[in-house]
């Protein structure tokens, strides 16, 4: 018997033409793709069968597996888990024990090689991986299983992707990330602690829907998300690059909204769209929630040096560079200098203002 194409499993719950060509087109824009892609999209969803995702869960805190479940994009998550289909899913199964278990084999051998892995949560070493066993089973095993026979992985979470928290020093269980010990397929990294929901739908509809693994970053993070930094579209970049910082978190500068730099905002060396996205329907994320920028999306954040010291680079200097570079393009010595100069106005001038703050609240 001939599967069934998304289309025509639509078809069946009542979805019109009409209908149809809609949801195509957000998905296209859902996945970060040119309106002229709309043709393609629509033709994987008219000609592919509906494929399953089997989704493991390693040592997590379930958090991206709570982000899922958050998405605020009806339309995807519909997609996802009446279409697509999420088929295995410790969490959000009503199944468990040996039928679950049952389930997940017969994936696995009918669907081999066509089928999406997704796991969430680091995958501990030390010890032959006892720190973290299913069903008797250690995470090493289940996860090289599972692997041998998927199409692609797609390691969502920062712990899956880097090892995490887990993995922060001094490891005691030996957690490490998928990719580690996964060297034969193609595995995307979905990072965050936890991914924004939107990315995380995004990502696994690309890989099922069009069969390809969308353009990655050189830490194999899809760039359609992780291609900017934070600080490139936050909105308190104005005040960084007029040289406006918080002191601290209840200073007049935090009150009038200005950068969290000094008080160790990462979002200058951390890829992500929080700034875009936003979290809960687009209503904020934690910049704009006047806390500093974490870095989840990076490896290594648990280590990076303290999540409330300040880069090593020197507060309001990018402004002052990026006019030096101008200038000196021109070979204009004398305007470099002028350009240091104002640049160094400017923190005056902010400095002023801020003092001029602190002394009207006193």
């Amino acid at each position: 018997m001939t599967e069934k194409t998304i289309y025509e499993s639509m078809v069946e719950r009542g979805l019109s033409r009409r209908d149809f060509l809609k949801l195509a087109t957000l998905m296209t824009a859902a996945l970060g793709l040119e309106y002229s892609q709309l043709p393609k999209v629509v033709h994987a969803m008219e000609s592919k069968p509906r494929l399953p995702v089997i989704w493991l869960e390693f040592q997590d805190c379930a958090g991206c597996s709570e982000a899922l479940t958050r998405s605020h994009d009806p339309y995807l998550t519909k997609l996802l888990f009446n279409d697509i289909s999420v088929d295995y899913h410790e969490t959000l199964f009503a199944a468990a024990g040996k039928q679950a278990e049952e389930n997940k084999e017969k994936i696995m051998d009918e669907y081999e090689g066509q089928f999406v892995l997704v796991v969430e949560g680091s995958i501990p070493t030390k010890d032959n991986g006892v720190y973290c066993t299913i069903g008797g089973r250690s995470a090493i095993d289940l996860l090289e299983e599972a692997a041998s026979k998927a199409m692609a992985i797609i390691s969502v979470g920062t712990c899956a992707s880097y090892g995490g928290l887990p993995h922060a020093n001094p490891n005691p269980t030996g957690a490490v990330g998928v990719h580690d010990l996964v060297k034969d397929k193609p595995i995307i990294h979905v990072p965050g602690c936890p991914p924004i929901p939107e990315v995380i739908t995004n990502t696994i509809a690309h890989v099922v829907l069009l069969g390809e693994i969308p353009e990655l970053d050189s830490l194999g993070r899809p760039k359609a998300f992780y291609g900017q930094t934070v600080h490139d579209r936050c909105p308190r970049r104005p005040f960084y690059e007029r040289g406006q910082f918080a002191e601290s978190y209840d200073d007049a500068g935090a009150k009038a909204g200005w950068c969290l730099y000094k008080l160790g905002c990462k979002g200058p060396t951390t890829y992500s769209a929080c700034a875009t996205i936003k979290w809960n329907e687009g209503v904020s994320f934690p910049v704009q929630s006047n806390h500093p920028c974490l870095g989840c999306t990076e490896p290594d954040f648990w280590d990076g040096g303290g999540f409330y010291k300040s880069l090593a680079a020197p507060p309001g200097a990018e402004a002052a560079r990026g006019a030096q570079a101008g200038f000196a393009s021109l070979g204009g010595a004398a305007l470099a200098v002028g350009s240091a100069l104002y640049a160094k106005k400017v923190k005056q001038k902010a400095a002023e203002e801020f003092k001029a703050q602190k002394k009207k609240e006193a």
